[in-house]
């Protein structure tokens, strides 16, 4: 196990599964700010309908639990190695004692992790599982529903396990960027600025912040990185580059419609990140004015 310890704590999750709205809905219009708009991007990059990749699911188990049912399963024998949302929850614990202890001032607040099926509501909105993983300023949460995250690794070759680690710090990189206060500014240019390359500066920075807490967390213990696990993520930032996707769902590529940037932008974001293992370094990309 590449973890320091198998303790996993369940007091941030909002865990939401087996409580669905039903059928999916996409991501509603009025008040979502930067967020939705580049959720709706995002549907419309896999091509506007990605129902075809809600197929198969993960090893969860969880669905119906009680905090307290979910707090004894995941911290059993073997339980991160077993079950995907244990692992994904015990990611999130150690992304989030990474960054804490980056905070001088201990002002580091974490955000929730919310499970959750097919739709549920969130602070920007309605959203469904076809926007994937995903973060809310508004409520500084982050959003995954495993089955799609699952069918999301196999479709896009996004593969292994460190994979969703990934993924969970990407969103967290997010949160970062809400706490840094770079979300507000990029959402204060909207219409003053060219909007794409923001959106595709936000995902970016968030890459690279994933690549930061990589280096951090194995310079620090908390999860130790061999060149298989660097190897995953890189594959995983580069699985999700809109080149891939389009390729993927459309069969041509259409830069004028990124919103995440290419495989090899945000596989080179990552890797800034990771060499530097500093969050400055992910300052410059995205390009706000001072």
């Amino acid at each position: 196990m590449p973890f320091d310890d198998q303790r996993v704590d369940v007091s941030g999750v909002d865990d939401r599964r087996g409580r669905g709205l039903g059928t999916p809905i996409a991501v509603g219009g009025g008040g979502l700010g930067l967020v939705g708009i580049l959720l709706l991007l995002l549907v419309n990059a896999l091509g506007g309908d990605t129902s075809s990749l809600l197929t198969g699911g993960a090893s969860t188990s969880g669905t119906g639990e009680t905090t307290a049912q979910l707090s004894a399963r995941c911290n059993s024998d073997g339980a991160i190695d077993r079950y995907e949302d244990c692992y994904v929850i015990k990611s999130y614990n150690e992304i989030n004692e990474v960054w804490a202890s980056q905070f001088s001032d201990s002002s580091y607040e974490p955000p929730r992790l919310v499970f959750f099926e097919q739709a549920t509501n969130t602070g920007c909105g309605t959203a469904s599982s076809e926007v994937g993983p995903f973060y809310c300023p508004s409520d500084r949460s982050v959003y995954i529903d495993l089955g799609f995250l699952k069918a999301l690794q196999q479709r896009f070759g996004a593969e292994g396990r460190y994979a969703q680690t990934y993924i969970v710090a990407h969103e967290v990189g997010h949160h970062l960027q809400t706490l840094t206060g770079t979300e507000s500014r990029v959402r204060a240019t909207q219409g003053r600025g060219d909007t794409q390359a923001l959106a595709i500066g936000v995902e970016l920075q968030a890459d690279c912040y994933a690549g930061v807490w990589s280096a951090l967390a194995n310079r620090a213990g908390n999860f130790s990185i061999s060149e298989r696990e660097l190897d995953q993520a890189l594959n995983a930032a580069a699985a999700v580059g809109d080149d891939r996707i389009q390729q993927k769902t459309q069969g041509r590529v259409d830069p004028e419609r990124w919103t995440h940037g290419s495989a090899q932008q945000r596989r080179q974001a990552f890797l800034t990140g990771y060499e530097a293992a500093r969050g400055d370094a992910c300052t410059s990309l995205v390009p706000l004015r001072p």
